[in-house]
Order: structure tokens, then C-alpha cells, then sequence
């Protein structure tokens, strides 16, 4: 059915603001994480060095895009995406007040409990995570039909929701966070993950029967009374299988642990594969699939570049920039916002150029968009070296060159990130396309991981990061837009 209106439905604006405040939650999180890590003791924090708390920084990023995949099969198979959006958002509030409760200026000198405190907190917004992440991007996509050129403005307007929330919580979270103490940047971001659910249960009735549980009576468009039960039992059990693995990192050595990993990721993998057998037939689902995976090994590389920020840029912004406004040091954590900024001026003229592109029929297909974004990404790589290149001279240098470094990276991110969820949406077989949308958040989740351990890896080998980044996303951008052309053909018709 062809749709010719450029309205969208209510419903994403109901989804646009509990994204917010997700994102809300989950920025203003990470844009202390870091900095918390690596401050003193006397100062609330862990006082962690550098590369060790890149190391967590990696582990917690790569771990919060991993969780979709499991997140997406239990919505697809048992809850429905509604039910595992109420799941994921009580979790993740909970693990904001256990990050807010690992403050050394509650415990005093208790390191142990500090540290159980704050790998309870990160288990849960990892948990969490992987319920909502996926399953809220997925209702996205069911209000329209898989073919509507609306979709990829739907979820560029989507995005700006994501973003906003973005940059409200670096001002809010890590204000309060770096200025008056670390707990109340804590806090505020699980208030702030509260008030997207109410939002979400308030509006429930704007997403007619999208996310509905399977299985369901079809002219029921609510939760009944076992469907909240289901939510407070999945809840209560994302905290036990949270306390049970730190119980058994305790436990268990080394050795025995990474053993356990593997085994774990070989299962999931294997399900991972199983699914998506089971839920593709024919030639055209498959050539689509084919795509889906080829654009995720692009994927990875953008975001283990584009993931710096939360890393090495915001500990550049902490030791190498001056941020004295009018005698008064302006936070770290404030950088972060300025990716949201330029989301947010930039999202409605990329949203209007896709639109004002498909009328008349020259909006490029998704490959070679997805090049285009590579190609910025290297771009503010290499104004991110410059950058570098005046630090080591021991001068601070102007915050100019990260708000530069930022606007090209945001410019490739739009080419990326909304577009590749609609993809994911447009591509995926019916009956998978959750499961799909959590294999495109394992590709995002090995991009952060490897932005996390990238800059250790290469001190190994003497590269430097910023150049060697530069050199691979620009390579890559021109591999891919010589690849364009196939795989456009192999998205059968899909644009």
C-alpha cells in the first residue's frame, strides 16, 4: 500500500519523549562514568587509572548493546515489546540508585562494598538495557508499513528524541555530578528514567495494539493484570541473575571465567543463527539478510571512532582543553552534550533532505549513506589529531577543536545510526525483526568494547589512536562505496 501522507502517527511522539527520557538516564550515566572512575577517593570516586577505567568504560558499553540481542528474542517469543519496555526501564532506574549508593561519601573507606555497589549498578543498566533498547526502536517501525518512505523521517525524528535526552543529561547529571557530588548525578538520572515510564504507561493507548504480547486477544490494546505480573517477575529476576554473576566472578577463577564467557557466546551465537534460519525463507530474505550483515561489519567500525566520546575525548576534555569561561571551569561531563546539540540543530534538515530526496526519486540508498557517514567520521578524526598534535606540546588547547571534531562526527552519525535502525525494520524478516535489531546492536555492541580497549591495543603496536582511526574509517568509507551498487541491487526494491 502506497502512503502518501507526510503525517506521522501519534504514537511516535508518545515513543519520542520515554526515549528521552531513557536517553536522559542513560547519558547522563555515562558521561560521569569515566570521570567517576578515575577521580580520587577523597573526591567520591575510585581514583582508577586511565586505561583501567577505559577498560570497564568498554566492558559496560560493549555489554549494553550485546543484552538487545537476548532482549529482543524474549520480546519476539514470550512478552512482546511493550511488557520488556516496562522491564528494561525498572531495571535500569534501579541501577542508577546503585551507582548513586557506590559514593564513597556515603561508605567511607568500605572499597569492597563500593566496588559490589557499582558493578550491581552497571549489571542492572546493562540488564535493563537490553529489554528496552531494542524492543522501543522496534514499535518505531511497527506503525508503518514496511515499505512507507515516512520511515526514515519517523526515525530521524525519533533520533532527535534520543538526543535530546542526550543533552539534557550531561548539563543536569554531570553538572550535579562534578560540582556537587557524584550520587546526585546518579540520582537524577534514575528520576529521570521514572519519569519516562509514567510517561509510557500514560500514553499507552496512542500505540493502538503495536508491541502488543503475541498470542494475544486481538482486540485487546492494554497490559492486564498477569501481563504487570510477568513485568514484576522479570524484573525481580534480572536482580538475582545480577547479584548471582558477581557472586560467581567471586567465586570462580580466572580461568574458569573466561571459559564460561566463551561457552556463553557460543550459545548465544548459535541461537543468534538458529533464529534467524528459522525466521528466513526465499532468496529475496535472504539477499536482505546478506545485506543487514555486511552494513554491521561497517557498523562496528564507525562506532568503536564515534564511541571515543564518552572515553578518550571526554578524559581530552578533562586534562588537555580550557575550559575557563569568565574564571569559572566549565564541567567535563558539559562536552558531551555537544554531539546532542548538533543532533538536535542538524536531525530536522537531514529528516527534510531524505524526505525532499525520495520525491523526487534521487535519495540514496542506505549503502551509500552508510559510506558517507564513514567518510565524516574519518574527517573528525583527522581534525582530532591536530588537536592532539597541540596537547603534547603541554598547552591546553580550545575547546573549538572537539566542537569541531563533534559536528563532523554528528553529520556521520545521521548518515549511520537512524538510518540503520529503519533499515533493520525494512530488511529484517517479519518474523525476526527483533532478533535482528539485537544482532545490529551486537555489531554496535564490538564497536564500543573495541573503543574502550583500542587505545591499549595499539600502544602494543606504537600507533597512535586518532591517526590510525582516521586512516581506517576513511579506507573504509571508500570500500563501502564501492561496494554500494551490489548491494543496493541485493536490498531487493527495499530502499
Amino acid at each position: 500500500m502506497e502512503v502518501k501522507t507526510t503525517k506521522h502517527p501519534v504514537g511516535l511522539y508518545t515513543l519520542f519523549a520515554t526515549e528521552f527520557w531513557e536517553r536522559f538516564s542513560y547519558y547522563g550515566m555515562r558521561a560521569l562514568l569515566v570521570l567517576y572512575l578515575t577521580a580520587s577517593f577523597t573526591e567520591g570516586g575510585f581514583g582508577m587509572e586511565r586505561t583501567a577505567a577505559l577498560e570497564i568504560y568498554a566492558i559496560f558499553t560493549g555489554l549494553v548493546y550485546l543484552t538487545p540481542i537476548l532482549g529482543g528474542l524474549f520480546a519476539d517469543k514470550l512478552l512482546g515489546q511493550r511488557k520488556a519496555i516496562y522491564i528494561g526501564g525498572i531495571v535500569m532506574a534501579l541501577g542508577q540508585f546503585a551507582l548513586a549508593a557506590s559514593v564513597s561519601y556515603d561508605l567511607g573507606g568500605d572499597m569492597e562494598m563500593r566496588k559490589y555497589l557499582l558493578f550491581c549498578g552497571l549489571g542492572l543498566l546493562i540488564l535493563g538495557n537490553g529489554f528496552f533498547k531494542p524492543n522501543i526502536s522496534t514499535m518505531v517501525g511497527g506503525l508503518y508499513e514496511p515499505n512507507d518512505p515516512r520511515k526514515d523521517s519517523a526515525f530521524t525524528i525519533f533520533y532527535m528524541g534520543i538526543n535530546l535526552g542526550a543533552f539534557l543529561s550531561p548539563f543536569v547529571a554531570g553538572g550535579l555530578g562534578e560540582k556537587v557530588g557524584w550520587h546526585y548525578g546518579y540520582i537524577s538520572a534514575g528520576v529521570g528514567m521514572i519519569i519516562g515510564l509514567v510517561w509510557f504507561y500514560f500514553r499507552r493507548f496512542s500505540l493502538n495494539d503495536v508491541g502488543m504480547p503475541p498470542n494475544r486477544d486481538q482486540n485487546r490494546f492494554s497490559l492486564i493484570l498477569k501481563d504487570w505480573l510477568h513485568i514484576i517477575y522479570f524484573s525481580l529476576a534480572c536482580v538475582l541473575v545480577v547479584l548471582g554473576i558477581i557472586k560467581l566472578i567471586d567465586l570462580v577463577s580466572n580461568n574458569t571465567l573466561d571459559v564460561v564467557k566463551l561457552v556463553a557466546a557460543i550459545m548465544g551465537g548459535a541461537y543468534l543463527l538458529w533464529a534467524i534460519f528459522q525466521g528466513t525463507s526465499g532468496k529475496d530474505q535472504w539477499s536482505r539478510v546478506f545485506v543487514i550483515i555486511v552494513l554491521a561489519v561497517f557498523n562496528v567500525i564507525f562506532w568503536s571512532g564515534f564511541e571515543q566520546a564518552g572515553g578518550t575525548f571526554n578524559l581530552f576534555a578533562e586534562a588537555n582543553t580550557d575550559r575557563l569561561v569568565m574564571g569559572w571551569d566549565v564541567p567535563a561531563s558539559w562536552f558531551q552534550a555537544i554531539n546532542a546539540i548538533f543532533i538536535v540543530m542538524l536531525a530536522p534538515l537531514f529528516s527534510m533532505l531524505w524526505m525532499r530526496l525520495a520525491e523526487m526519486g534521487k535519495n540514496p540508498r542506505t549503502p551509500y549513506k552508510f559510506a558517507f557517514g564513514l567518510l565524516l567520521m574519518g574527517l573528525g578524526f583527522v581534525v582530532m589529531t591536530g588537536a592532539q598534535n597541540n596537547a603534547d606540546t603541554g598547552l591546553l588547547v580550545s575547546p573549538l577543536w572537539l566542537v569541531g571534531v563533534y559536528f563532523l562526527h554528528t553529520a556521520g552519525e545521521l548518515c549511520i545510526s537512524p538510518v540503520g535502525l529503519s533499515m533493520i525494520t525494512k530488511l529484517s524478516p517479519p518474523k525476526i525483526v527483533s532478533a535482528m535489531m539485537g544482532l545490529w546492536m551486537g555489531s554496535i555492541a564490538l564497536g564500543n568494547y573495541l573503543a574502550g580497549t583500542l587505545e591499549g591495543i595499539l600502544k602494543n603496536y606504537d600507533f597512535q589512536l586518532y591517526p590510525f582511526i582516521a586512516t581506517e574509517a576513511i579506507i573504509s568509507s571508500l570500500v563501502l562505496l564501492a561496494l554500494a551498487p551490489l548491494l543496493s541491487k541485493m536490498m531487493k526494491g527495499i530502499h
